[in-house]
């Protein structure tokens, strides 16, 4: 059991939070992890990263009991003896993506729209070629309809005459969440994932199979694919110092940037009180 006045439970964001901007995480933060876990407190790793990164994410967090991922729409349990548990599998449709594709494009012109299809480790993403992605080498070109032909783990869009905050705002006036959840991790690219998937929701699925409370949770993050695991969490919403504004203005405290450690120095001190 956790220590008296400690959390019971732990989430994490990955890039731009644990993650450092040279793409490794510090020794120092494996050690901190490894400890939190001694303490008894399991930790979630918590990603707009899909299934297909599943082995990266894993040597990212390498302490993670569990990981919640997509954006929380596909979430595993790495504590089972008999190996891996998917105990979250969403998927968006193909059609409905399709509507909410020309709907969106009605009122902000043309995009440039991928999406994830599969959860095959190191299955690139598939559609419209944009050089400002950043993970070009996990790319293929493939027509739109070919891409909506399948359920999607999540879809990304954008559009140059666009900033990504104002195409969201945009996107959330004209998509219900009732069709889909929106978001933004950072990329340029908007987010469009089933609906009712977020990182609230995602941990909520680790909190019931725990049996731990949400007040009983203390999250870390940095992009507005975060706000909803802050808005559920309640012992603790720590930003890092490079977070998006939304987030600072939100959490209780902020610590340092990913570049320097600011979770694995915010749970050492937390260890050691």
């Amino acid at each position: 059991m956790p220590r008296p006045g400690l959390p019971k439970l732990i989430a994490t964001d990955l890039d731009g939070t644990l993650v450092r901007s040279d793409n490794t995480v510090s020794a120092f933060t494996h050690e901190t992890l490894d400890r939190v876990r001694a303490a008894g407190i399991p930790i979630v790793g918590a990603t707009g990263r899909g299934p297909r990164l599943t082995e990266l994410t894993r040597n990212d967090i390498r302490a993670a009991d569990f990981l919640v991922m997509a954006g929380g729409g596909w979430v595993v349990d790495h504590t089972d003896p008999a190996g891996p548990a998917v105990l979250r599998d969403e998927r968006l449709s193909g059609a409905v993506l399709a509507e909410l594709l020309a709907e969106l494009e009605a009122a902000v012109g043309p995009l440039t729209v991928m999406v994830e299809a599969s959860e095959a480790s190191g299955a690139p993403l598939w559609g419209d070629h944009d050089p400002s992605w950043p993970y070009q080498d996990a790319f293929e070109a493939r027509s739109r309809q070919e891409c909506l032909a399948v359920d999607v783990v999540k879809a990304f869009a954008r559009t140059a005459s666009h900033d990504v905050d104002v195409l969201l705002a945009t996107a959330r006036e004209i998509i219900p969440p009732t069709s889909a959840s929106l978001t933004q991790a950072g990329l340029g690219f908007i987010e469009i994932c089933p609906p009712g998937v977020d990182k609230a929701s995602g941990l909520a699925v680790v909190a019931q199979h725990l049996g731990v409370d949400p007040a009983e949770v203390l999250v870390f993050g940095d992009m507005p694919n975060d706000l909803p695991m802050f808005d559920w969490a309640g012992w603790g919403r720590v930003a890092v110092s490079n977070a998006h504004p939304a987030v600072r203005s939100v959490a209780d405290e902020v610590t340092l940037r990913n570049d320097d450690d600011g979770v694995a120095v915010y749970l050492d001190r937390l260890l050691s009180r």
